[in-house]
């Protein structure tokens, strides 16, 4: 089993910073993609939009409402992705959850709240 722990989730003014990091612990497979979903509030479902991705080799993935603000990056010695967010909107509300995909299957984190208002 792998284990996911978010933290950096918290309230923010419009236009400032969050740094959201997600640390994987257990059996961590050699090799494995990460990244993060959000839920917007008043949506039905538990996952809604795939805010960033990162797979093994590098390559990246961004919902287009959070290129060139939000930025995806990894410590492979520590198991840990990073959500860098700027710029960031009331729109951006939501709570975030991050996952790993070791090509087998999904795991999850619990979701960290981001609320971005003045």
């Amino acid at each position: 089993q792998v284990q996911l722990v978010e933290s950096g989730g918290g309230l923010v003014q419009p236009g400032g910073s969050l740094r959201l990091s997600c640390q994987a612990s257990g059996r961590v497979s050699s090799s494995y993609e990460m990244g993060w979903y959000r839920r917007v509030p008043g949506r039905q479902r538990r996952v809604d939009e795939l805010v960033a991705h990162l797979t093994w080799g590098g390559n990246t993935v961004y919902l287009d409402s959070v290129k060139g603000r939000f930025t995806i990056s990894r410590d492979n010695a520590k198991n840990t992705v990073h959500l860098q967010m700027n710029s960031l909107l009331p729109e951006d509300t939501a709570n975030y959850t991050c996952y790993l995909y070791d090509y087998v299957r999904h795991y999850w984190g619990q979701g960290t709240q981001v609320t971005v208002s003045s």
